[in-house]
C-alpha cells in the first residue's frame, strides 16, 4: 500500500478517534454502536488498512459523513480513466488526419494519371 495511502487512512482514524471523544463516547459504547469489538475499533481509529470498509462506513454514518463514500470513486473524478480517454482520442484523432491525409493524397493522384 502507498505510503500517502496508509496516511491517509491513520488520518481518518484519527479524526475518527477526535469525533468520538467529542461526543464523550466511551471506546466500548462506540465500539457496541458500530457493531465491533473494542480491538477492533482501536485498529480503525489507528488506521489499520485491515479494517473492513463495512466498519469505517458505519463508523462515518455515527459521525454523520457517510454520504461521502458514494463520491470517493466517481467516474468524473477518476483521473487515471480521464487520461487513458484523452490518450485514445489523441490517437483516434492522429489516425483520422493520416487517413484524410492519403485519402487526399490519393484523390490528387487519380487525378493526375492521363487516362489511356
Amino acid at each position: 500500500m502507498p505510503p500517502s495511502t496508509v496516511a491517509a487512512l491513520q488520518q481518518l482514524g484519527a479524526d475518527l478517534a477526535v469525533a468520538r471523544l467529542r461526543r464523550k463516547e466511551s471506546l466500548k459504547t462506540w465500539a457496541k454502536r458500530i457493531g465491533v469489538s473494542v480491538p477492533t475499533l482501536l485498529r480503525l481509529e489507528a488506521g489499520e488498512p485491515g479494517v473492513s470498509l463495512g466498519v469505517l462506513a458505519t463508523a462515518l454514518w455515527l459521525v454523520g459523513r457517510d454520504g461521502a463514500l458514494a463520491t470517493l470513486a466517481t467516474p468524473r473524478e477518476d483521473r487515471g480513466a480521464l487520461e487513458l480517454d484523452v490518450r485514445e482520442a489523441e490517437t483516434l484523432g492522429r489516425e483520422r488526419v493520416r487517413a484524410t491525409t492519403n485519402a487526399k493524397l490519393a484523390r490528387a493522384a487519380k487525378q493526375r494519371v492521363p487516362p489511356p
